[in-house]
C-alpha cells in the first residue's frame, strides 16, 4: 500500500497537480465565482443515501456547520512510526488553529470528550475500527460503517460530520486518513477531509482553485477555500438556511470579503 500511494503522488506530482501554492495569477477568481463556488460546495451533498445505503450522486442540501466548540482526538494506528506521529499532531495542531481562526469556531486538541475524531491507521488497523465507530459515532448505520472499514483503494480518504436526527448543526464527525499516503499526500487529505467535515462537503470541478475539486490540482487550503470558510461561519447565514434562502446572503458576503470587508 505504501508502495502504491507513493507512485500516486509520484505521478500526480509529474502531472503539476497538488500544488502547494494558495491559487497565483493562472487561477483568478472574482465575488461572482466566489459565491457560486460557495453554494455549490456548501450546499449540495457529494453523497446521498437512498434504501439505506450511501451513493456517490450529488443532492441539493440545506446549509451545515458547527455551532459548539469542537473538541478533537487523533488515533494512531501503531504501524505509525513516533516520528509521523510528532510531525502530523503538530500539523494538524497548527491546521486546526488556522480553521479556528477562519470560523471563529472554538477548536482544540484534546482527548476528553472529544466531538471529532481524526484517524490516521494502516489498512488493517482500519479494519479494526468497528467498536470505536459504534462508540464515538453510534447514529452510524450498518452499512455506513463497512463503507468505512473496507475502503477500495482508489478511496484515499473519508469524512462523516453527524447531526442530531434531521438538525443542520453538526455535534460529531469522524475524518479517516490512510497512514500508508506519503507526506504531501496525507497532508493534502488532512487539509481537505477536515475542511469538509466543518459544513463545505461537496466537490466540484468547477471549484478553482480549491482542494474541493477531485482534480487534486492543490494539495493545500487556497485562499478561495478559506474565504468560503469564512463565508460559512458569517452569523449572516444560518445552518438550515436552503440554496434560494442561502445565495442572495452569499453573493452579498462574497463582494464583501473581495472588496477586503471583514
Amino acid at each position: 500500500m505504501q508502495s502504491y500511494y507513493a507512485q500516486v503522488q509520484e505521478q500526480l506530482l509529474d502531472q503539476g497537480l497538488l500544488r502547494s501554492d494558495a491559487g497565483g495569477p493562472d487561477a483568478p477568481f472574482d465575488d461572482q465565482r466566489l459565491a457560486s463556488t460557495f453554494l455549490q460546495i456548501a450546499l449540495y451533498n457529494e453523497y446521498t443515501r437512498r434504501g439505506g445505503q450511501t451513493l456517490q450522486l450529488q443532492s441539493q442540501a440545506t446549509l451545515r456547520r458547527w455551532e459548539a466548540p469542537i473538541r478533537i482526538a487523533l488515533r494512531f494506528g501503531s504501524s505509525v512510526p513516533p516520528a509521523q506521529k510528532a510531525s502530523d499532531r503538530d500539523m494538524i495542531a497548527s491546521y486546526v488553529q488556522r480553521l479556528s481562526g477562519l470560523t471563529g469556531l472554538p477548536m482544540t486538541l484534546e482527548t476528553t470528550n472529544p466531538n471529532v475524531l481524526i484517524a490516521i491507521v494502516a489498512e488493517d488497523e482500519r479494519r479494526a475500527l468497528e467498536p470505536v465507530l459504534r462508540q464515538s459515532m453510534p447514529a452510524l448505520t450498518a452499512s455506513d460503517r463497512r463503507t468505512i472499514l473496507d475502503l477500495p483503494k482508489s478511496t484515499y480518504c473519508l469524512a462523516v460530520a453527524q447531526s442530531e436526527g434531521d438538525d443542520s448543526i453538526y455535534t460529531s464527525a469522524l475524518v479517516v486518513i490512510r497512514a500508508e499516503h506519503p507526506d504531501l499526500l496525507r497532508l493534502s487529505y488532512i487539509h481537505e477531509e477536515l475542511a469538509q467535515a466543518m459544513g463545505l462537503p461537496n466537490d466540484s470541478p468547477q471549484a478553482r482553485p480549491s482542494i474541493f475539486n477531485d482534480d487534486e490540482e492543490f494539495a493545500l487550503l487556497t485562499r478561495q477555500d478559506e474565504l468560503m470558510l469564512r463565508m460559512l461561519y458569517n452569523p449572516a447565514l444560518r445552518p438550515g438556511m436552503t440554496l434560494e434562502q442561502a445565495r442572495p446572503i452569499a453573493v452579498r458576503l462574497a463582494k464583501q470579503l473581495m472588496n477586503g470587508s471583514p
